[in-house]
């Protein structure tokens, strides 16, 4: 049985051996490089084990603290480059620069203008009318 090249030709046979020698050569390196891994986790897990349960009063409070404090160092810096990012897009809108989102925000402004002066007309007419209103009484 033959294969065929992406071009439609055919190919050989001992092309063929290679690429499932070569796979499985791959294959069964893998598998045995996953078992001594699987093997050395089990050794080291079972000499460490007495360790663990001897210091877990020192390391159980020490490893809390060390999560604390490189998840708030973590968040001070993702704060931080956050900060500085906005601040730069804010430098660019108001130099005149055209930063990303720029017209988005020119569209909200203009539809937030717009509403407000359509709800103070609105309440100029509703208070005109209340004013005319109490003075025929």
């Amino acid at each position: 049985m033959t294969e065929q090249y992406h071009d439609g030709t055919q190919q050989p046979r001992s092309h063929q051996i290679v690429k499932a020698a070569t796979a499985a050569t791959a294959g069964g390196s893998l598998l045995v490089l996953s078992g001594l891994t699987l093997a050395g986790t089990v050794i080291a897990l079972t000499l460490a084990t007495p360790l663990l349960v001897i210091f877990s009063p020192v390391l159980v409070p020490a490893a809390i603290t060390i999560f604390l404090l490189s998840s708030g160092f973590l968040a001070s810096g993702g704060f931080g480059v956050a900060a500085v990012s906005v601040l730069s897009w804010i430098y660019r809108y108001v130099t005149g620069k055209h930063p990303p989102g720029a017209d988005q925000l020119d569209q909200a402004r203009t539809k937030l203008a717009t509403k407000a002066r359509e709800m103070k007309d609105k309440a100029e007419q509703f208070g005109q009318q209340h004013t005319t209103g109490s003075q025929a009484y």
